[in-house]
């Protein structure tokens, strides 16, 4: 049991294994191998890559609809289908139903945004898989099971992350397996650690990346994957839903696709700013499921997987400013997402593409000052990404005002959706956490930090009904029995996050601070 930390050198890393991050390093594979063939005067030496990646391996906590746009995928990998690209189906037909508690009506014209005519159905995990096994054929290190808590700095400079340790037991003792994280350092850091990323947000205050932009709104999706009865799913179907279970006040909706090999994927978007605090984003989407329309295309069919995921909203007016010295942020991390085509792994995978650009340029002039890293915020606003965003800057605050006349049915709240459940069609977040596949070592300290837990016990009580129980899509806060007085205590059951990161934004005092876990818990999930 030693103290020494490793440490590994590279000269660019991606902190991150998601579409921004595989899609930068890939990006970079490409830019060296051009370099390659370029004037002996204008080569660069060997150029080491790195992916970090907390999850057991790459694409196992990938989650996303998802109807792919692959403006982005054809630009890196012009041959993608050639090369085994794990598509489901091209798309098909698109819908837009209005639901009642009862019925639907179908819009007989679609929103332009809403139109999906040359996009791809496909499972995010398995995309990234495929892409983790073309870059980790290039010779790229691809590190998973490593999380990053910690930046490391030179002066203002960023060089590098600490990763977490591993083998401290649930009350910070040192186990036998103790081992210290290790320093990789690096001359780029680029941060691509999806929606709410724990570094980043750690970092955000000190780099002051958020100064002059407005607030970043979310929501948060939940999505099961369902194996149907042969020749029930036509693939490549797309359906978005409005109107139940949601009421007027509240922002989201529900879609369906269908997958090849008879799959449906099903899934539920609640913005989290929301009027009624026992709103519980998994009570409703199995509250979605119960509707005539959905029931009926589920029925004969069978649970696959569940995951949960929180997703940036807030769109042009929160883009952080994107780069400092040695560092640059990417894809859901850095808001990039267009809310108006519930669309953002295309913009993920550029926005690391162009920070790969900008990389291959710091490392042939040498320089990773503020003013190199600069010209990636530049090339975003240059870029096709800042176009998309810019037509639909807008859109969010307009849909707030409109109210888009919807059904009027309160929020499900934990109570009437846990009597109702019949774990045959819906389930208890402890079942569906049960097909996440989420898995942690139990004796580690919790990465769940609540800072006041006398809070939860009182103020929050009365002012809320501490809302935690009903946001987190997993039964990871309970409060349960305290003492004869009729009191109440906050129980946590962090072994059954499934990183969705809701707590972190949703909780109304600001208590909860999401870490990760020691690398290589969370879910692993199939097909999502």
């Amino acid at each position: 049991m030693s103290d020494q930390r490793d440490v590994l050198e590279v000269d660019v890393l991606f902190v991150g294994g998601g579409p921004a991050g595989l899609a930068g390093a890939l990006r970079m594979t490409q830019l060296l191998e051009e370099n390659k063939r370029a004037a002996q005067d204008q080569r660069l030496g060997e150029i080491s890559i790195a992916v970090l990646e907390k999850s057991s391996e790459i694409g196992a906590h990938g989650i996303s609809g998802c109807v792919l746009d692959p403006r982005a995928l054809q630009e890196l990998i012009p041959d993608f289908k050639e090369k085994g690209a794990p598509i489901e189906s091209e798309v098909t037909s698109d819908d837009l139903f209005y639901f009642t508690g009862s019925g639907q009506i179908r819009f007989p014209l679609l929103p332009p945004p809403l139109r999906n005519h040359g996009n791809y159905v496909v499972s995010l995990g398995n995309l990234e898989k495929w892409m983790g096994g073309l870059l980790e054929s290039t010779g790229a290190y691809v590190l998973p099971s490593m999380a990053a808590v910690e930046g490391l700095f030179d002066g203002e400079r960023m060089v590098g992350v600490r990763t977490g340790d591993k083998g401290i037991d649930r009350h910070g003792n040192r186990k036998p397996n103790f081992e210290p994280g290790a320093d990789v350092r690096a001359k780029i850091t680029v941060l691509c650690e999806g929606v709410r990323g724990s570094l980043t947000k750690r970092l955000t205050p000190q780099l002051k990346l958020e100064e002059g932009r407005a607030p970043q709104i979310y929501a948060t999706g939940i999505k099961e994957v369902w194996r149907m009865p042969q020749g029930r799913v036509p693939k490549g179907r797309v359906i978005h839903t409005m109107g139940h279970p949601l009421d007027s006040k509240t922002f989201g909706g529900g879609f369906i696709y269908g997958m090849d090999q008879d799959r449906w994927s099903v899934g539920f978007v609640v913005g989290l700013d929301y009027w009624n605090p026992t709103t519980d984003p998994h009570g409703l989407m199995q509250e979605f499921k119960r509707h005539p329309f959905v029931a009926k295309l589920l029925e004969g069919g069978t649970l696959h997987s569940y995951g949960a995921k929180a997703i940036p909203e807030g769109g042009y007016y929160s883009v952080p400013r994107l780069s400092w010295p040695g560092g640059l942020l990417c894809g859901d991390n850095a808001a990039l997402l267009n809310s108006e085509r519930l669309k953002g792994v295309h913009l993920a995978m550029k926005s690391g593409m162009l920070a790969a650009e900008t990389a291959f340029d710091a490392l042939r002039k040498g320089d990773f000052g503020a003013e190199a890293m600069a010209a990636y915020d530049r090339r975003v606003r240059g870029s096709w990404i800042w176009s998309e965003l810019t037509k639909v800057r807008n859109f969010h605050g307009h849909t707030r005002m409109k109210k888009l006349a919807e059904a009027g049915v309160k929020p499900t709240t934990l109570e009437e959706t846990q009597r109702r459940y019949d774990n045959a069609r819906t389930f208890t977040k402890v079942n569906d956490v049960f097909h996440s596949g989420t898995k942690h070592d139990e004796d580690q300290p919790s990465h769940l930090l609540v800072a006041d837990t006398d809070l939860c016990a009182t103020r929050c009580k009365e002012e809320y009904g501490n809302p935690c129980q009903h946001f987190c899509p997993a039964n990871v806060y309970e409060m349960v029995p305290d003492g004869p007085a009729g009191g109440v205590k906050l129980k946590l059951n962090p072994s059954n996050c499934v990183h969705c990161k809701t707590c972190d934004i949703a909780d109304p005092y600001e208590i909860i601070t999401w870490v990760p876990p020691e690398g290589g818990g969370g879910p692993n999930y199939l097909d999502l």
